[in-house]
Order: structure tokens, then C-alpha cells, then sequence
């Protein structure tokens, strides 16, 4: 959907266009009576809230009387300034478009779910690949094969993985090195790979122990664990006591891999399981994934919302905006009834391509199940609160230490990395009351500073975030304006910094704080200096809480910008001169470096050998000869 257009400039001596109650009126004539989405929009032409509708026309009249509303909507109203609306066929697709928006335009006064990271899954692959293996996913499920989830972490997955190749051994290896291996690898000498890559198990014996897999994964790992059994009573009878060993190593990994579910859901293939608590004006909503009968894990989620939203509203607003874009099992379990729970259904069904069925369960095992995840969400919101608490703590003593009128809520630190000034990387960190917002962490490739010189390298980096920071929020309005500014350094880097913020018309003041922290002699952890403009330096007081928060936050802009450089130091070396080259492509550069084994064999061979590689031309061979040999 684009973008609403910009508003047209007034014309002179034209009136101020309506707003609030009145631009909700002058959009009622051409509303449509059927179901729809509206967008309320505020003077910037920005949706501050986004609302599904039987009917468009009756739902948004309802906001031209806004005392009729609680506090919150009738603020949202007095700040809308146009309305915009999407028709749609029915209402369960006007919520699933509602749910698309919400997340795609973060209306402030929506509820809003912002960890909404893709799960990870396993995949069986398939295709046609004639030795299909088992692997992590994350992300589209494009590639073919079976998906197998979704786990609630990466962890879980690993653990699972780990397991299943004790009890079904088939390869993990990528196919190219598959393709070009000679001898089997360290997983088939630990039992964990049968190795098809040397023809150690013909493709009849793999396509079963693949069909084993499938079906355990399926939910049928009773019936898989008795075709073992069997089949390891019948080696025993006939005196294959090796292979009966392994047929008895397999089922022991099987009853490990079972042993780990230890809640599961009776009387449904899959579910997920979802429960809300709510305290300090706060929700968790925990989710349990349950998957052909076995339990994939658990994660928490604290959506944003006002502290007026009850649990059974924002559970409803979380389940749209959950499921959009994965498709929602047959059963979903809920800790409490939500309003228009047979619409959500309907949507999430229609967005499943199958039945899907909302529950709040009163009694039996599915109600223990729910209380056992509305136990988890109270729990997960109690170390929260609690975290919060702490950091607000920590916060406080940061206000302390630094001047400031209130506990910042939103300090950015900066630090550079380098190696004698090439490939450096600018690294910028964020924190608040909720921790590191590492959705918020930037990195600066340095492009105009002189090599080696770190105060240039601030300054450019501050150059370009204070820049952007005038471009995209001017009035400081948005939230992403820092309430204090830390640059790891001394003086010499305080400096440069507060240089880049006057180039820009920038003057730090009581609401933006700059500091730079330095180093204690030996680098030493509770020895650092503070440098903050016309203040001589200080120490950190020994034992401070607030002090053991700013290394903590140094630290990790270290750890950031490090890891940056590295980055960019690895994709250096990853290049090849043979990028250089014209006519040598992927494919090529491949088969020469598979051929010569380096960039410097290559350079060193003949141009009848060159010519020898498959896929490359006497043309092309030329081209690579010439480019070593000086045109030659």
C-alpha cells in the first residue's frame, strides 16, 4: 500500500483544514457502508491508529463525538487530521488487513507487538534430492521438503537436531561438500551420519531411515520405535549382534528425544497454547507450541499498549498480528475469552487455508495446559518488572552522575574499530529502561576520515547519525532523539564529537548530554574518567552501581564495533582477485579455485591449463592469463 500523499500547501488567506471531531466528519460523506479498514492520520499525514469495520461508515462516525470515548481515543481523535479507509469483502479480511498495518505502521495508539521475530523450524529436504537431510531453518519457507515446527528457539532446535541424528543418521553436510568428499567424515566415525557421500549405504537404506525421520516428526514415533525393536530382535536371532547394537543405540536416542517432552498435549495433533498476564500496567503473552503431540517450547511476548487494555483485548489484538504471516494450527488455547472470537478465527482460517479453532478452556487437561502458560507469562512479567525496576535504579544513577533533570530514556554510546586504520567501523549502541534496544544498534562503514585518525572518525560517524536525526525528526518528536550521548574516549574524542554537533546547529543541553568515557591507566575496569565539555575530568566511584552500568554499556559498544570490523575484515579477505576480472563469474571463479586451489595457483598456471577448466573458453582463459602476466 503506498504512502498517503503529502499535504498540499495552503493557498493564502485559505483556512486552517479541520481537525479532530471535524476532520472526522468531513470524511463521513464519502465513506462506504461495507466492511473496510480505516487509518486515522495525524497533521503529518502519519496513521496514529488503524481499526477494522463491519461497517466504515458507522464505526468511524462513532469518532465524531469524542466524550462518548475514553481519555486515549479521544486524544487519538483530537490529534487526527484526515481519514483514510481500504474496502474489503468481508470483515475477517478486513482484520487480517488490519493486522498487516498495524505492524507495518506502528500506530502509537495501537496495540503493538514488536518481538516478532520468525521462529525457527527443521527441514527435511526434498525435491528430488536423492539424499535429503535434516537442517535448521529460519525465515521463508521456500525451499522444498518437509517443515517441522515451529521451535520457540534456536536452542531448542539445536537440541532436537542433536538428538534426532543420534536416532535417524543422515547427512548434515552442504552438498558441495558432499559432492566432494572421499572419505566419510567425523560424523559417521561417532554413529551420527550412515555416509552416502562414499557409498557406505546404498539410496534403498537411506530412503528408509528418511521415511523413519518424516514419520517421527510426524507423531508417529511409537510405530517407528516398534519397526526398530523388530527389526533389532530380529538381528539378534540371527546372530548380527553389530548390527543389533546399533538398531538398540537408535531407540535409546528415540526414548531421549521423548523423555524431553515433558508437557504434552493430549487429543490434538497441534496447538499453540496462549496465555496473558497483566501487572504494572504491562501484558506478557506467553506462547506454548505443541506439534504432532510434543512440546517445541515456549517464548514471551510484551506487546505495547495503553495501560487501560485489558488482557482478553490485548490477547485479541496479539493473535492477528502473531499470526501474520505464519499460518495458525487447528487449536489455539487461550487463557481468557476474547471478543469476536469466531471473526479471529474465521480470519486466521482464511489466512491458513483450514479450520482454525479459538479456545479458552474451563476444565481438564487443555485448562491445565492454559494455566500452565498463564503461570509462565506471570512469572516472565515478574523478572521484567523487576529488571525494569533495576535499570530504572541504574538509570536514576546515571541522572546523578551526569546532571541530568530525569532518568534518560534513551542513551546511545559510540565507539570506532580498527586495525592501523583500515577498514574501520563507527558502532552505535542504544539503552534504556527496557536494556539494550538492539533493533536500534547502528554500524558506520568510515568513508571521509583520515586513516588512523580516531577524532576524525567520530566526528564523521556523529555527522551522519546527528544528520539524518535533523532529516527524519526535526521537532525531536519521534523518540529516537538520545537523552544522553556517551563516546568512548577521552577528551580528544568529547571534542570531536561536540564539533560534528555544532557543524549541524546541534547544542547539547540539559534534554542531550555528552560525555565520553576514558579508559582507567592499564585500561584497567573501574578506573575510567568521565569527560564532560567545560567539567574537569572524574573518576567513577568504586562499587557504584551506576559505574558497573556504563562499563557494562562500553563493553558492548566495544563488543559491537569489534564485530563490525571483523565483518568487514572477513568479506575482504572472502574477495578474490578474480573478482576482478572481467568474464569470470560465481561459476567460474569456483571451478578455477577448485581446480588450482587459490587465487595465487591460478596465478601461477599456464594458459594451456587454464584452458583445461571446465566452463571456461580460450577467451576467458586469456583474460585471466593476461590479467597476471601484465596483458602477457
Amino acid at each position: 500500500m503506498t504512502a498517503p500523499p503529502e499535504p498540499p500547501e495552503k493557498a493564502a488567506g485559505a483556512a486552517d483544514p479541520p481537525r479532530g471531531a471535524d476532520a472526522v466528519r468531513a470524511a463521513l460523506p464519502g465513506l462506504p457502508p461495507g466492511p473496510g479498514v480505516y487509518r486515522m492520520l495525524d497533521g503529518e499525514g502519519r496513521p496514529h491508529y488503524v481499526g477494522k469495520a463491519r461497517s466504515l461508515r458507522k464505526r468511524v462516525a462513532s469518532y465524531a463525538n469524542p466524550a462518548r470515548h475514553p481519555t486515549r481515543i479521544a486524544r487519538m481523535i483530537a490529534e487526527t487530521a484526515a481519514v483514510e479507509v481500504v474496502t474489503t469483502h468481508t470483515e475477517a479480511e478486513a482484520l487480517l488487513l488490519e493486522a498487516n498495518l498495524i505492524k507495518r505502521f506502528q500506530p502509537r495508539y495501537n496495540i503493538l507487538l514488536r518481538d516478532d521475530k520468525s521462529y525457527p523450524y527443521i527441514l527435511l529436504t526434498g525435491g528430488g534430492d536423492r539424499w535429503p537431510r535434516l537442517v535448521k531453518h529460519r525465515g521463508a519457507r521456500d525451499r522444498p521438503g518437509r517443515y517441522f515446527g515451529p521451535f520457540a528457539s534456536v536452542g531448542s532446535v539445536n537440541r532436537t537436531l542433536n538428538a534426532l541424528q543420534r536416532a535417524f543418521p543422515l547427512r548434515t553436510c552442504s552438498d558441495g561438500v558432499f559432492a566432494n568428499r572421499s572419505r566419510p567424515c567425523l560424523q559417521y566415525q561417532i554413529k551420527r551420519c550412515c555416509g552416502p557421500c562414499v557409498g557406505l549405504v546404498d539410496s534403498g537404506a537411506y530412503g528408509e531411515i528418511v521415511d523413519q525421520t518424516r514419520d517421527f516428526l510426524s507423531g508417529r514415533s511409537q510405530a517407528v520405535q516398534d519397526r526398530l525393536a523388530e527389526r533389532m530382535q530380529a538381528a539378534s536371532e540371527a546372530l548380527e549382534f553389530e548390527a543389533a547394537a546399533v538398531l538398540r543405540d537408535r531407540i535409546r536416542a528415540l526414548t531421549q528425544v521423548q523423555a524431553r517432552q515433558d508437557i504434552n498435549l493430549e487429543g490434538a495433533a497441534e496447538a499453540d497454547v496462549i496465555a496473558a498476564h497483566q501487572d504494572g500496567g504491562q501484558t506478557c503473552v506467553q506462547v506454548f507450541f505443541f506439534r504432532d503431540g510434543r512440546n517445541y517450547g515456549n517464548r514471551a511476548h510484551f506487546p505495547t499498549h495503553a495501560r487501560d487494555r485489558d488482557a482478553a483485548a490485548v490477547l485479541a489484538a496479539f493473535l492477528t498480528q502473531f499470526y501474520d504471516g505464519r499460518k495458525a494450527p487447528r487449536l489455539v488455547l487461550l487463557s481468557h475469552p476474547v471478543d469476536e472470537r469466531e471473526l479471529i478465527a474465521e480470519a486466521l482460517g482464511v489466512a491458513a487455508g483450514r479450520r482454525v479453532e479459538l479456545r479458552a478452556p474451563r476444565r481438564g487437561a487443555k485448562r491445565k495446559l492454559a494455566l500452565l502458560a498463564l503461570e509462565n507469562a506471570r512469572g516472565a512479567l515478574e523478572r521484567r518488572l523487576a529488571e525494569n525496576a533495576s535499570r530504572r535504579r541504574l538509570l536514576e544513577g546515571v541522572a546523578d552522575m551526569f546532571g541530568l533533570e530525569a532518568p534518560p530514556r534513551r542513551v546511545e554510546v559510540y565507539d570506532n574499530s580498527h586495525i592501523s586504520g583500515t577498514r574501520p567501523v563507527g558502532a552505535m549502541i542504544v539503552a534504556g529502561a527496557d536494556g539494550f534496544a538492539k533493533a536500534a544498534y547502528r554500524r558506520f562503514n568510515i568513508r571521509e576520515a583520515a586513516a588512523g585518525d580516531d577524532y576524525d572518525m567520530m566526528r564523521e560517524v556523529m555527522r551522519r547519525r546527528f544528520g539524518r536525526l535533523l532529516r527524519e525528526d526535526p521537532d525531536r518528536e519521534g523518540g529516537q532523539w538520545p537523552d544522553l550521548v556517551l563516546v568512548d574516549g577521552g577528551a580528544g574524542q568529547l571534542s570531536s564529537a561536540l564539533a560534528a554537533l555544532e557543524e549541524l546547529g546541534i547544542e547539547p543541553g540539559a534534554g542531550l548530554r555528552i560525555a565520553a568515557i576514558a579508559k582507567g591507566p592499564d585500561r584497567g575496569a573501574g578506573r575510567e574518567r568521565i569527560h564532560l565539555p567545560g567539567r574537569a575530568p572524574f573518576m567513577l566511584r568504586p562499587n557504584d552501581p551506576a559505574a558497573y552500568f556504563l562499563q557494562r554499556l562500553r563493553d558492548e559498544a566495544h563488543r559491537f564495533a569489534i564485530g563490525g570490523h571483523r565483518a568487514r575484515r572477513s568479506r575482504a579477505v572472502a574477495r578474490s582477485e578474480l573478482d576482478e576480472i572481467s568474464g569470470v563469474g560465481a561459476k567460474r571463479k569456483r571451478a578455477l579455485l577448485h581446480r588450482f586451489g587459490s587465487a595465487r595457483g591460478v596465478a601461477q598456471a599456464g594458459l594451456e591449463d587454464l584452458e583445461r577448466v571446465d566452463g571456461v573458453s580460450r577467451s576467458v582463459a586469456r583474460a585471466v592469463y593476461g590479467h597476471f602476466h601484465d596483458g602477457g
